[in-house]
């Protein structure tokens, strides 16, 4: 068993803190210290497993502090934001369109309609009064604005 040095430590206990598995943490490590360590030893510095139970206090208080930053801090994870994930979609649908490729286009189209209208979230407005008594989501309605600027482009409040 390779002997690690703090810094390699702390890299371990931030990889395991924002979920990534222990062997994608091994090749991590390869690739950033050259190191050759096993998914074992990664395993004994996640506090949250039967393998991490005596893990020093230090290293338990830094996957707390690095767990906790992580899950207040979603939107750093840009697929967690609705505009990159209809970028995507967007691209994606484009390429389809391209090949020809008309199913594979219409599925994202319907995928981009959904992510619109949130029925991948808890955030659906329900409209209880529709005529054949169905449930119906009231659709998105987005209206821009042009921001206003002086003469010299810059946004005025």
């Amino acid at each position: 068993m390779a002997t690690l040095n703090n810094k390699v430590k702390a890299f371990i206990v931030q990889g395991l803190a924002t979920y990534m598995a222990p062997s994608e943490v091994v090749e991590a490590v390869k690739k950033e210290f050259g190191l050759e360590i096993t998914r074992q030893q990664v395993a004994s510095y996640d506090p949250s497993k039967a393998a991490g139970l005596n893990l020093a206090k230090k290293w338990k208080d830094l996957f707390k502090q690095f767990r906790d930053d992580f899950n207040k801090d979603l939107q750093a994870i840009p697929i967690a934001n609705k505009a990159y994930r209809m970028t995507i979609l967007n691209r994606m649908t484009i390429d389809a369109e391209k090949s020809k490729n008309r199913p594979l286009a219409a599925s994202l189209l319907e995928q981009a309609a959904k992510e619109m209208g949130e029925v991948f979230t808890n955030k659906q407005k329900v409209d209880n009064t529709s005529s054949d008594g169905s449930m119906a989501t009231k659709p998105t309605v987005i209206r821009l604005v042009a921001p206003k600027v002086d003469e010299n482009g810059r946004a005025i409040k």
